[in-house]
C-alpha cells in the first residue's frame, strides 16, 4: 500500500499518515459561510483537499474514506445581507430572508465548485446532505456542548452570553498556531467587553433579537459563537477523534485553536484531529486579491468570461498547497492551451487500468500536485495516453464531464492564417531594417527595432488571441484560449441557445480579425514614416 506523507501543522513536520482506522478514514474540512459566492480564495481549498479525498479513496477505496464539508449559515454577515435586502423592500421577516439567503448561496457554491470537477463529501454510506452539515441542523448539539463546558469550568455564562474561559486550557491554547497566551493578550488591540473574565476568553453563544435568527437556550434566546459549530459537527459525524482537519491557514487562528480548545476540554480522552493541514492564501497578478484594487473576483466570474473549470483547476493545481498561489492570466492561459492538447491526444481512448506510480508518488509526498502535474506534461510527451488519462483523473482532470469545454466553439486556424502571415512579414521588415541599423553601427536604432519586432509577437498578436513562435524554418503560431471566450448576453431565463452561442462567437471572431488588420496597418504606416525619416 502506498504510504501518504503529510505536513502536520501541530507537529510542524511531514509525517506517514496512519488513519486511526483505514476501514473509514476521516477528514473534516471547513467549509464557506453563505453569504455571498465564492471567491476564487475559497475555492482553493476546496480543491486542495478534493485532491486529498481523491488520494485517499484511491489508497484506502472509495468505500472507506468520509469526508465532511460543513456550511456555516449562521452569522452576522448573513444577517446583514438579509437586513439590506429587507430595506430594499424584499417580502418575508428578516429569519425568512436569512434562510433564503442561504439556501440561495449553498446553490451557488455547489454548483461553482461543481464547474471545478470537485467531488461532493460523504459519508461511507454515500450520504452527500450528511457529509455537508448545515450548523443550523445541530443547534441542539451545540448547546449540549456548551451546557458540559460549563459544567466541566471551561465555559461561563455572562449577560446573556457564554465565552470559553482560556484560562482553563491556557498550558495548551496556541500550541497549533505558535502563540502563547500571554503574548497574545499583550499585543491584542480590540476593545474587551466587560464581561469577559480574559481579554482571550471567546464567544460560545451570543444573544439574538426578536427579529434576528435565534435559538432558546439555558441562557436566552441566542444563536451560536462561529467556534463552536464545527466542533459540534465534527463530533457528531466523525467522532471525538479522526484523521484530519484541513481548511485555509487564516483559519488556524482564531477558528482551529478555539476549536481545539472545545473539544479537546469537553472530550478530554479523544484526540480531535490527529492531523491538521492548512494551504496558503491566493494572489492575483502578484498582488493580493482586494476589492479595492479591482482584482477582486469570484469563481463564478470567471466561469461567466467562459474561464472553464477545468483551466481553474489546473491552474491551482500547479503551486504546491503549502504556497502562495498566484492567479495570471498567462496561467490560465497556457493551462487552456495544455489541457486542450492532452484531449486531444487522449480522446477516444479508454484509461489505463492504474495511473502512472510516479503520479501518486508525488501526490503521496505531502499532496505534491506541482509534482503531479509535471510527471503529466512527461506523460503527454511520451505520448502515453492511456496512462496519462488514468493519471489525470486521479488528480481530477480529463474527465468526460469536464470536457464540453474543448470542444464548443473550436475555431478553425485557416481563418485568421492570412492575417498571422501579414504580420509576421512586417514583422520581418522591422527585423531586416533592425540588422542594417546595426551593421552601419547605429545600435541604439537596431535594438528599438528588434525591441518592436518582438513586442508585435510577444504582446500585440497575444493580445489579439495567437502564440507565436520563431523557428528555423520561419515561425509557428497556435490560438489562444482567449480567441473562445466570448461574453454572451443571456436571456431573462439564463438560457443561451447554442446557435445563438456560435453566433456571437463567429462576430466575435471576425471583429477580431478586422482589429488585427486595423492594427497592423497602423504599424505599417509608422514603419513607413520612420524610414522614410531616415
Amino acid at each position: 500500500m502506498t504510504t501518504i506523507k503529510l505536513h502536520n501543522t501541530r507537529t510542524r513536520t511531514k509525517e506517514d499518515f496512519v488513519p486511526i482506522d483505514p476501514d473509514n478514514v476521516r477528514m473534516y474540512v471547513c467549509g464557506p459561510t453563505v453569504y455571498d459566492r465564492a471567491h476564487l480564495g475559497n475555492a482553493r481549498p476546496v480543491v486542495v483537499f478534493d485532491v486529498l479525498y481523491r488520494l485517499l479513496r484511491h489508497v484506502y477505496g472509495a468505500d472507506h474514506v468520509t469526508y465532511v464539508r460543513n456550511f456555516t449559515d449562521v452569522d452576522d454577515k448573513i444577517n446583514a445581507t438579509a437586513l439590506a435586502r429587507k430595506q430594499a423592500g424584499a417580502n418575508g421577516s428578516l429569519e425568512q430572508l436569512v434562510q433564503e439567503r442561504s439556501d440561495e448561496t449553498i446553490g451557488w457554491y455547489l454548483h461553482d465548485m461543481g464547474k471545478l470537477g470537485t467531488l461532493k463529501p460523504s459519508i461511507l454510506d454515500g450520504r452527500h446532505e450528511k457529509a455537508m452539515p448545515r450548523a443550523t441542523e445541530y443547534i441542539p448539539q451545540m448547546i449540549a456542548m456548551i451546557d458540559d463546558l460549563i459544567a466541566k469550568g471551561h465555559a461561563y455564562a455572562a449577560e446573556g452570553h457564554v465565552l470559553f474561559a482560556v484560562d482553563s486550557w491556557k498550558d495548551s491554547y496556541g500550541a497549533l498556531s505558535g502563540r502563547s497566551v500571554d503574548d497574545m493578550i499583550a499585543g491584542a488591540r480590540v476593545e474587551v467587553a466587560p464581561y469577559k473574565r480574559n481579554p482571550m476568553d471567546f464567544v460560545l453563544w451570543k444573544p439574538s433579537t426578536n427579529e434576528l435568527p435565534g435559538w432558546d437556550s439555558p441562557w436566552g434566546r441566542g444563536r451560536p459563537g462561529w467556534h463552536i459549530e464545527c466542533s459540534a459537527m465534527s463530533y457528531e459525524l466523525l467522532g471525538e477523534s479522526f484523521d484530519i482537519h484541513g481548511g485555509g491557514n487564516d483559519l488556524m487562528f482564531p477558528h482551529h485553536e478555539n476549536e481545539i480548545a472545545q473539544s479537546k476540554c469537553a472530550h478530554p480522552h479523544g484526540e480531535f484531529a490527529r492531523v491538521w493541514m492548512h494551504n496558503e492564501m491566493l494572489q492575483v497578478e502578484g498582488k493580493k486579491m482586494s476589492k479595492s484594487l479591482g482584482n477582486f473576483f469570484t469563481v463564478h466570474d470567471l466561469l461567466e468570461q467562459g474561464v472553464p473549470g477545468e483551466v481553474i483547476r489546473f491552474v491551482f493545481l500547479q503551486t504546491h498547497y503549502r504556497k502562495p498561489m498566484d492567479w495570471t492570466e498567462k496561467k490560465a492561459r497556457e493551462a487552456e492551451v495544455t489541457l486542450r492538447k492532452w484531449r486531444a491526444l487522449t480522446a477516444g481512448i479508454e484509461p489505463a487500468a492504474t495511473a502512472a506510480p510516479v503520479v501518486i508518488d508525488a501526490l503521496a509526498d505531502d499532496l505534491n500536485t506541482a509534482g503531479a502535474i509535471t510527471e503529466l506534461h512527461r506523460l503527454a510527451a511520451d505520448g502515453d495516453a492511456a496512462r496519462l488519462l488514468a493519471s489525470a483523473q486521479v488528480v481530477g482532470l480529463l474527465s468526460n464531464d469536464m470536457g464540453s469545454w474543448a470542444d464548443a466553439g473550436a475555431v478553425d486556424k485557416s481563418y485568421f492564417a492570412e492575417e498571422i502571415k501579414n504580420w509576421m512579414l512586417l514583422r520581418s521588415e522591422f527585423k531586416a531594417q533592425a540588422r542594417i541599423w546595426m551593421k552601419s553601427g547605429e545600435k541604439e536604432k537596431g535594438g528599438l527595432f528588434f525591441s518592436w519586432a518582438d513586442q508585435m509577437r510577444d504582446k500585440d498578436l497575444a493580445n489579439f488571441g495567437f502564440s507565436v513562435k520563431d523557428t528555423n524554418d520561419g515561425y509557428e503560431w497556435e490560438l489562444l484560449p482567449i480567441l473562445s471566450r466570448v461574453n454572451i448576453v443571456r436571456s431573462s431565463t439564463g438560457n443561451v441557445s447554442e446557435s445563438e452561442s456560435e453566433k456571437a462567437r463567429e462576430n466575435h471572431w471576425a471583429q477580431t480579425l478586422l482589429r488585427m488588420a486595423k492594427h497592423r496597418e497602423g504599424l505599417q504606416k509608422h514603419y513607413d514614416e520612420l524610414i522614410a525619416e531616415a
